[in-house]
């Protein structure tokens, strides 16, 4: 890639923080066999954003990717009153050491299809003001676009999702571990196409469901979690025995690339 301060993880951060590294390391215990979803050691996905609005209503996740901007679904309806909440486990909680950060400036890609099953599902957030790196908020590694990640490996998912199709959200941030998937594997369960853009997880007893849209999903690469998917649909229900359908950061890392560098 041309721009080394990108190819690097965004190192402007400390050698203390690196991207993928959480300062507290996640409970990943029984990884390979984890089918349901759990709470999250506090403060063990330290990239995990809750979008929230003015009143503090949680609708969508996102990620850190450095300290100035956020990833998340370009569905999510992220306004200039949106509340972007780093640092949080309990988010009833009025004791925990967040920090709330306004929206600077908001890019959607540009070739986002909501009609085509949410083609391009990815959309930036440039902070109003940088993030404070910490022990509990750093930002993830972002895949790059040759990196391979096949299907079958498990990789996370994290969110204040509902925990059931009709349950209540979730009020402490949730884990699961979910399988990658083969497009072909994916497609048999829905009626549009699986494009080049989207990757699949799931269907192995554990899901995301709604409030998880935009949020992270990590697999690891080199020893550090790697941002592979962004939450993007799964239909109409929150079965857990149906896959669950991500942008994949592998084909619009360009893009994210060429829209930080141009801003």
């Amino acid at each position: 890639m041309v721009f080394l301060w990108i190819l690097s993880c965004f190192a402007f951060i400390g050698a203390a923080y690196g991207c993928g590294t959480p300062a507290i390391p996640p409970d990943i215990s029984g990884y390979s066999d984890i089918v349901n979803g759990k709470e999250a050691r506090p403060h063990s996905w330290p990239w995990q954003v809750s979008l929230q609005k003015c009143n503090g209503f949680h609708f969508c996740g996102g990620s850190l990717i450095n300290q100035n901007w956020v990833v998340t679904a370009a569905h999510c309806p992220v306004r200039w009153s949106t509340r972007v909440v780093l640092g949080a486990h309990n988010l009833r909680s009025s004791t925990e050491d967040v920090q709330v950060i306004g929206v600077g400036k908001v890019f959607t890609h540009p070739e986002y299809n909501k009609t085509r099953r949410f083609n391009n599902d990815i959309q930036l957030i440039k902070l109003a003001s940088p993030a404070q790196i910490n022990r509990h908020v750093s930002p993830v590694c972002v895949a790059e676009t040759r990196d391979n990640f096949p299907a079958g490996i498990m990789c996370m998912a994290t969110g204040w999702g509902q925990t059931s199709d009709n349950g209540d959200q979730a009020t402490r941030l949730q884990q699961a571990a979910l399988p990658l998937l083969t497009d072909s594997e994916c497609s048999r369960f829905f009626s549009s196409p699986i494009t080049s853009k989207m990757i699949c997880v799931g269907g192995n007893g554990a899901c995301t469901c709604y409030g998880d849209s935009g949020g992270p999903l990590v697999c690891q690469k080199a020893g550090a979690w790697t941002l592979v998917g962004i939450m993007s649909f799964g239909g109409e229900s929150c079965n857990p025995m149906k896959p669950r359908v991500n942008a994949r950061v592998t084909a619009l890392r360009a893009w994210i690339d060429r829209t930080i560098a141009a801003n």
